[in-house]
């Protein structure tokens, strides 16, 4: 296995601490509570739902940056990648716009953001693969770090590695499908020193 040399994470529930209600969110749109995910279920509304749609997605998303607030060791975990070299990357189905709005509130620093309107978005594998160009190293020189299926689906399906960042059993059903789970974010660390080790 290569060396890791970048780390790629989720932005809501991730970075930050879990905000969105997306149930609450369908229904405000007009949509069921267990629709499904609305950003596909936009490819299929009419310009005018898809306008009233996207108003809606701008208002809670606005506000999640306001209201943010990180998640336990996100900045020590950070300023820890940042120190041994370790490209930093957000892949987010939220726009590019609230990725910038949470690293200029938090003061955070990243080396590259792939938001929903660069291309096919999680579970699609292009975002992964996207990052890994820009930082010229295959997936599986990347972990992937996420609270959701979606994120790691797309690891898995870039060739990446996948991280489960567990919220006290609300997501546990998603651990079949990552390579590591984890409840810290320092503890990515701990991953990349076993990793790294077994690889000499």
């Amino acid at each position: 296995m290569n060396t890791i040399r970048a780390v790629i994470f989720d932005l809501d529930g991730t970075i930050t601490e879990p905000f969105f209600d997306f149930d609450a969110i369908r229904e405000e749109i007009g949509m069921d509570r267990k629709a499904g995910p609305i950003l596909e279920a936009m490819e299929t509304m009419t310009p005018h739902q898809r306008q009233r749609t996207e108003e809606i997605l701008k208002k809670h998303e606005d506000l999640a940056v306001e209201q943010s607030t990180l998640n336990p060791t996100t900045r020590e975990t950070l300023e820890a990648l940042s120190h041994r070299g370790i490209r930093i990357g957000i892949l987010t189905r939220n726009t590019r716009d609230n990725a910038l709005a949470i690293s200029s509130r938090h003061n955070l620093r990243f080396d590259a953001i792939v938001d929903r309107q660069a291309g096919p978005v999680k579970p699609d594998p292009f975002g992964v693969l996207h990052i890994c160009r820009m930082f010229h190293i295959q997936p599986d020189q990347a972990l992937v770090v996420g609270d959701f299926l979606f994120d790691l689906l797309c690891a898995n399906n870039a060739g990446a590695i996948s991280v489960l960042l567990q919220h006290d059993g609300r997501n546990e059903e998603f651990k079949q499908y990552a390579a590591y789970t984890i409840r810290r974010l320092e503890e990515v660390l701990k991953i990349m020193d076993t990793i790294n080790n077994n690889g000499k």
